[in-house]
């Protein structure tokens, strides 16, 4: 599989890339994409929900009543869940929601993500680049240059690139990355993949261990 390299322009340079087939040409598992964003996004998660229970309310523990004749139901402390200002009965405690997953099956998961970007057409191969100063306006014209500045994007560098990373951190719609830090949401939270020609063999040689 071959693609042709733009410029940043957003002109066709005259080379081309070869793909690999057995990452960016992979039947996509719908299934194993959705268990790698669901890892992702319960990893995010703080956690740190708490409601108070009976033991945990400020109150007396006096009897507020005694227990017969009163001709109502029988009752303890002020701090029962069935009055106002009671307890919750087995409210939200802090907790992790982190869970493994298996290293194959997240390497699946971006692979079949990144070849489905391929498939549908979303994916875009560049010149390597970089800005002599962090320009929000010139990132902007770049993306006006390759035709995704009205659609969210993910740059794909091989290595740090400190000017344009700070150039598109005021960017809404648009995300810098390492290969190296390259996750299944994030391909999939995009419409539009760039790739620097530099990234491939990264990218390659990180999916194929």
């Amino acid at each position: 599989m071959k693609l042709t390299v733009l410029d940043k322009s957003g002109k066709e340079t005259g080379k081309e890339v070869e793909l690999s087939e057995e990452v960016f040409g992979v039947e996509p598992n719908e299934h194993a994409i959705y268990l790698d964003v669901k890892q992702h996004l319960a990893n995010k998660r703080q956690g740190t929900h708490k409601a108070k229970e009976r033991a945990e309310v400020t109150g007396s523990g006096r009897k507020i009543k005694r227990q017969k004749g009163t001709g109502t139901a029988r009752a303890g402390d002020i701090k029962n869940p069935l009055f106002r200002g009671g307890g919750r009965v087995f409210g939200p405690r802090p907790r992790s929601y982190r869970f493994k997953l298996n290293k194959n099956i997240k390497r699946l998961a971006r692979k079949s993500a990144i070849s489905a970007k391929v498939k549908e057409g979303n994916l875009l191969v560049v010149e390597n680049f970089s800005f002599d100063a962090p320009k929000t306006k010139e990132y902007i014209q770049v993306l006006e240059s390759l035709k995704v500045a009205d659609k969210k994007s993910l740059f794909v560098f091989a290595e740090s690139n400190k000017n344009v990373y700070l150039s598109a951190r005021n960017f809404k719609g648009s995300n810098v990355v390492r290969a190296s830090q390259l996750s299944t949401y994030n391909i999939m939270n995009a419409d539009k993949l760039v790739v620097v020609d530099e990234a491939l063999e990264e990218i390659e040689t990180n999916l194929n261990k």
